[in-house]
């Protein structure tokens, strides 16, 4: 006999639709302020060290973010930690805006290390805010967890993948500065109405909440959060500076009109390869076919979506080596596989969103998915790091070898995790 299932609550759903909105609003400004620092200082001859370099402190502020948001949501609530993010990165934006091109390369990378560290915080602040938030508002047993993951998480990644074209659109056609104002601008807005349209549904807070908190006890969440960590790792080793330092070289004849020519080709890119991820996030409850089955036979297909991710940036690396370099067949080979990667990838991300959930309590959210994405922050820093690395030490054959071996090292942590308990999806 199947027991009925409540119904989500009106106020549930608004503030669900709230939550969702505001995460939008920070995403778009995200995607577009990351493609306006890469391009901008690709174009003004940073290398791909220094490129790397511009977003370390972005993610290490990630992963110390999420150390902390986790606790301080618990303690102080999740509306708190959801505005705190919206306007810590119109502060950032407004502070980037700042930013002197007469300023020195070392002035210029330390000022804008600094202010990405802050758009770091702000992101973690309003993603774990918004991931927490679905675990608390969805009702339990008729797969609405998942399918609530899957929609705020495939819509933000295609919300982000706008972003990217939007801020490349904005560079050639208005400039740096005014594009970071405007944005600033706009989400300042959304930030007002936000605060002023929330509606309840959303936990306050206990007071009580004890910092040593945000470390799980349950093997499965830190499993989970080490095979996170590979396989964003493995995501960001090319799309951080690999894949839009090589389409850059490729597509730029050296004039201001080639470069703006570049521009719009490669946010372009940037964006599909985001906006299609995101799709296949939102659609991966129906591919995967999770209704009704148990967080433990999902573990299994967790591991054999990453198994399948592992095969394809070894076969791009292999592709890359044989072309001997920029080449049109190589370009058109690497679109392929890297919109092949994404699908892949979107499974597995989308996947992972749901099991941090479901493995965890409405009591510990907060703090468990703190502690998820500090990993995920760090995959990301590692990742971003070796992008910048192993493609000026071993141009692009190098730069998607070593993101092989990351979903390599993820598949090998994800197949660990033993399931306990029988949660349905």
């Amino acid at each position: 006999m199947t027991m009925p299932t409540a119904a989500p609550r009106p106020e549930g759903l608004a503030a669900y639709a709230a939550v969702t909105a505001a995460y939008w609003a920070f995403m778009l400004s995200d995607g577009a302020l990351r493609m306006l620092v890469l391009l901008h200082f690709n174009a003004l001859g940073f290398s791909p060290i220094q490129l790397a370099y511009l977003f370390l402190l972005y993610e290490l502020a990630g992963i110390v973010t999420n150390m902390s948001a986790g606790w301080i949501a618990a303690r102080f609530g999740l509306t708190s930690t959801l505005y705190a993010g919206l306007g810590l990165q119109i502060l950032a934006l407004a502070a980037l805006a700042q930013l002197d091109p007469s300023w020195t390369v070392g002035a210029s990378v330390a000022f804008v290390m600094a202010v990405q560290g802050a758009s770091g915080v702000a992101k973690d602040l309003a993603k774990m805010s918004s991931k927490s938030a679905v675990k608390v508002l969805a009702p339990e047993g008729d797969g609405t967890l998942f399918r609530w993951v899957a929609v705020l998480t495939g819509s933000k990644n295609a919300v982000k993948g706008a972003g990217f074209f939007l801020g490349a659109v904005l560079l050639a056609l208005a400039g740096f500065q005014t594009a970071v104002w405007a944005m600033a601008g706009v989400l300042a807005v959304i930030l007002a109405a936000v605060a002023l349209f929330m509606p309840s549904g959303l936990p306050k807070g206990k007071k009580g909440t004890k910092l040593r908190q945000i470390f799980s006890g349950d093997r499965r969440i830190n499993l989970l959060s080490g095979a996170r960590m590979f396989l964003f790792g493995a995501r960001d080793v090319w799309f951080v500076v690999g894949i839009p330092v090589y389409f850059q070289s490729v597509l730029s004849d050296g004039t201001p009109a080639g470069a703006r020519a570049a521009f719009f080709v490669i946010g372009g890119f940037m964006a599909a390869w985001i906006i299609c991820y995101g799709a296949v996030q939102a659609a991966a409850p129906k591919i995967v076919k999770a209704h009704g089955r148990p967080a433990g036979e999902i573990t299994r297909i967790a591991a054999r979506w990453v198994a399948a991710l592992t095969v394809i940036p070894f076969a791009l690396a292999g592709a890359a080596l044989l072309a001997g370099g920029p080449s049109t067949a190589l370009t058109v080979t690497l679109i392929v596989g890297l919109l092949a990667f994404g699908f892949v990838f979107a499974i597995n991300s989308s996947v992972h969103s749901y099991l941090i959930l479901a493995f965890t309590s409405a009591e510990r959210v907060t703090m468990d998915v703190g502690f998820y994405y500090m990993a995920n922050a760090a995959g990301r820093l590692t990742g971003t790091l070796l992008s910048g690395v192993s493609y000026q030490l071993g141009g692009l054959p190098l730069c998607l070898a070593t993101a092989g071996v990351m979903a390599g090292a993820s598949w090998l942590v994800v197949r660990r995790i033993e399931p306990k308990g029988q949660v349905a999806a």
